[in-house]
């Protein structure tokens, strides 16, 4: 990006691309979720989490119901000493500051390049600023495992060019309309691509695939984008050989138990409750017949 030009931009035009009717419904997916959620369960991997002040609270909340371990750990000096321990990283650049993205900086080449740990970057409201956009590029370079935002995030931060209108962290567009930039985001970044949104895609670069799970109130929660983030960091932090598989469980399982959750919910603070409630309380006959992922290409 150029920071001497009009850093707004529009997202590309053309059409929507149309995009294929999915393959038949696997309910190995289902199967495979079971069982890398049980893997999490029994290792309790130790997720680092550098991560926005609002979503602390519901992110550790997440991983603890899950059975994962997190750590809201991001003190430059702690760095050298902890990240090199940890099962994975997640970097959400939500409220984002100097110090913030210099720990940033140093703990994804702690955990890709000195401890062979998986990362993730969730490039919330990339938009906002020519900061957060130059800080985001910049993180790339770190060579994350996954990068997980929203489809205005996508477009943006694959186009590198700031979105003109955007509304911060919450998305203008429909996942759909990043199906194209997550692949090649995906490709030139060389990490595995998810697009959240009513559906959710995810992408190696060829490959893609979707989860149609979850429900539309998880919208009225804040931080939820940002707690499956951290859980997509801990199912790669167990499963580091199948990254896109790994990560499209994550979105599912993650949908089911908001699923579940909205059964006994009134509103989207006792969504918030029993969100967590259900994911704690997953077993193979709640899980395998919801868990809804199909292969698009």
């Amino acid at each position: 990006m150029d920071p001497e030009s009009d850093t707004t931009a529009t997202a590309p035009a053309g059409k929507v691309p149309q995009l294929p009717l999915p393959h038949q419904l696997d309910h190995q997916w289902g199967l495979w979720g079971w069982e890398l959620l049980q893997k999490l369960r029994s290792r309790a991997p130790l997720v680092q989490c550098i991560t926005n002040f609002v979503s602390m609270d519901l992110m550790a909340n997440v991983l603890l119901a899950a059975g994962a371990c997190p750590a809201m750990i991001w003190s430059l000096r702690e760095i050298s000493d902890f990240t090199p321990g940890v099962g994975a990283l997640c970097i959400n650049v939500g409220t984002l500051s100097e110090d913030g993205l210099s720990s940033m900086r140093a703990a994804a080449a702690v955990a890709a390049e000195a401890a062979g740990r998986p990362w993730v970057l969730d490039p919330a409201a990339v938009s906002a600023s020519d900061f957060r956009m130059e800080g985001c590029i910049g993180l790339l370079e770190l060579r994350p495992a996954v990068i997980r935002g929203n489809a205005s995030e996508i477009l943006a931060l694959a186009s590198a060019r700031r979105i003109k209108n955007s509304k911060g962290a919450d998305s203008t567009h429909k996942s759909s309309d990043a199906f194209e930039a997550a692949k090649s985001l995906s490709q030139s970044s060389g990490a595995i691509v998810a697009v959240s949104g009513a559906v959710d895609f995810i992408t190696d670069g060829r490959i893609v695939v979707a989860v149609q799970n979850g429900v539309a109130m998880l919208q009225k929660i804040t931080a939820t984008g940002c707690a499956v983030t951290a859980l997509i960091a801990a199912f790669i932090a167990i499963e580091q050989s199948n990254i896109l598989e790994a990560t499209a469980c994550a979105l599912s399982i993650f949908g089911v138990a908001a699923e579940l959750g909205m059964e006994k919910a009134t509103g989207p603070a006792s969504l918030r409750m029993h969100l967590i409630d259900s994911l704690h309380g997953l077993n193979e006959h709640l899980l395998v017949p919801k868990m809804c992922i199909m292969r698009v290409y």
